[in-house]
């Protein structure tokens, strides 16, 4: 752990799942104090992945936390995560195309949110949990993504400002994701994935899949399988 950053204070993303409590853990592990940001957009498991959210600031004595309201994503829909009318689609599936539980343009409107708390905070760095291995069916999770809102960043802040977003698990699969937040020590029994049920996972949408399947690679038992 490096003690010159020990005081330093990092924004981190926290939706209550698995890859951003993973992104903490590592935020934690460089010696940063923690200032998690949730945002609630009106998703289907908003109430449940709040509630992970409070657990996992609690697990690493977050020295701030902010929740934030935009239901205005599920007003404007296109995605199955806020709109009921739209089926969640079933594990199993190859993504051919980007799939209905893309939210348009979300990440942006996370990572604003972010750099305006940041700025005021006087954080100079901003930790996302977003995975390139997502890219075929989220485009706002590719390096090229990243690269472009860092240049944003730096053009639409105070020169002093210098906050850059991070994505220390970018070129990771969720096997490796999984390794890892089990060698830092991640919570991931308060961690929430599935994608329609808040009280237990369905184990049938992809994110469920995905959640299985990894922790199953990685040959670490996953705890909401309990449940």
């Amino acid at each position: 752990m490096n003690p010159k950053k020990q005081q330093e204070l990092a924004v981190v993303l926290v939706s209550g799942g698995m890859d951003s409590c993973v992104t903490a853990a590592v935020a934690a592990d460089r010696g940063y104090q923690l200032a998690l940001l949730h945002v609630n957009y009106g998703q289907r498991t908003e109430a449940r992945e709040l509630i992970s959210f409070h657990q996992i600031a609690g697990y690493f004595n977050a020295t701030e936390r902010l929740v934030a309201d935009i239901r205005y994503l599920s007003a404007i829909g296109g995605s199955s995560l806020t709109d009921p009318k739209l089926a969640i689609p079933e594990a199993g599936r190859e993504v051919t195309e980007i799939p209905l539980t893309y939210v348009p343009f979300r990440n942006t409107h996370l990572a604003a949110i972010a750099v305006s708390w940041a700025e005021v905070l006087g954080a100079k760095r901003i930790f996302i949990g977003i995975v390139e291995e997502d890219a075929s069916g989220y485009p706002d999770c590719r390096r090229e993504y990243l690269k472009a809102l860092n240049e944003v960043i730096r053009l639409g802040t105070r020169p002093e400002t210098c906050v850059e977003v991070e994505a220390p698990l970018i070129g990771m699969n969720k096997t490796e994701i999984v390794r890892l937040g089990e060698r830092l020590g991640a919570p991931f029994d308060l961690t929430w994935s599935c994608y329609r049920n808040e009280d237990r996972p369905c184990r049938n949408c992809l994110s469920c899949e995905l959640r299985s399947r990894a922790f199953e690679e990685a040959g670490v038992a996953d705890p909401l399988l309990k449940l």
